[in-house]
């Protein structure tokens, strides 16, 4: 029976516990189980999150490499283009550059005519139209220099400003035939895809 009377001591109790029960040996087995069992799961689960954490970590990491690997593949065809985009530029800059100073011969201005006289079709009379100072170089002996085709061809040649330096103009009765070097690599660049 409990008791309902308070106890008075003279002096203050001191070191005082709570008397201990005594565990049973197998519930204490029971605890020590349930506690390696405990820590044998937080290992598992440490272990499982562990191991999803690194497989997302090597997902993340071969994402950014197949992300690499194809922006590095798509960037090598347009560096390439454009390297061969800028070469084409680069050589035919400097061939432009190059015709440009090259000096202007009576040979070069008979070539000119000859090329368009090989345009020309079912006519026999035309005016080839030169720059002043090619028709000087020319001269009037020009049967010789501009070969057999001439001597088919009913040639009147005359001075123009349209007519530049190295080039001609052939009027025919169809239409005009263009040399010049201007018009020559206008039409290069427009091959090229330049302009």
């Amino acid at each position: 029976m409990p008791l309902r009377e308070s106890i008075r001591f003279a002096v203050a109790p001191r070191d005082i516990r709570l008397a201990a029960k005594a565990v049973p040996s197998d519930v204490a087995e029971q605890l020590r189980a349930a506690d390696r069992m405990g820590y044998e799961r937080g290992v598992i689960d440490g272990e499982r999150a562990l191991s999803e954490q690194l497989l997302r970590q090597r997902t993340e990491l071969l994402d950014l490499h197949i992300g690499a690997v194809t922006a590095l593949r798509d960037a090598v065809p347009q560096v390439v283009q454009q390297s061969e985009e800028g070469l084409i530029a680069l050589a035919f800059e400097i061939a432009q550059k190059l015709v440009a100073e090259l000096p202007i011969t009576r040979e070069m201005v008979a070539a000119s005519i000859r090329e368009a006289l090989d345009q020309v079709e079912d006519t026999t009379e035309f005016t080839v139209s030169l720059h002043s100072d090619d028709l000087k170089l020319l001269g009037t002996d020009y049967a010789e220099l501009l070969g057999a085709e001439s001597a088919r061809h009913k040639i009147r040649f005359t001075a123009s400003q349209d007519a530049t330096r190295g080039g001609c103009l052939v009027q025919t009765r169809f239409g005009t035939i263009d040399t010049r070097r201007e018009t020559k690599i206008a039409r290069v660049a427009e091959t090229l895809s330049l302009s």
